[in-house]
């Protein structure tokens, strides 16, 4: 298990363990069907990447339970997207 996800905080960005089960699950999804990855990390493991992609407020679950990649501050435009229409 990664140390990321036995800490609180981690679960307390996302709103609780079901939904960072979640979103870990669809963005996992996404990542295998050829979604590029929203953070350089040295490494092919994505499950740790999507953990990294959490931290750092890359993505999140919107009401809906669909994951969304959250809008650079600076960015023009729309930056959501829906990794369930991929």
């Amino acid at each position: 298990m990664l140390d990321e996800l036995r800490e609180e905080a981690v679960v307390n960005k996302v709103g609780g363990r079901f939904k960072l089960s979640t979103l870990i699950q669809k963005r996992l999804v996404a990542l295998n069907q050829g979604s590029p990855a929203l953070v350089h990390l040295d490494t092919q493991d994505k499950m740790k990447i999507v953990i990294q992609e959490i931290l750092q407020d890359k993505i999140y679950l919107d009401s809906s339970l669909n994951v969304r990649v959250r809008k650079e501050p600076g960015r023009t435009g729309p930056m959501d997207f829906d990794f369930d229409r991929i």
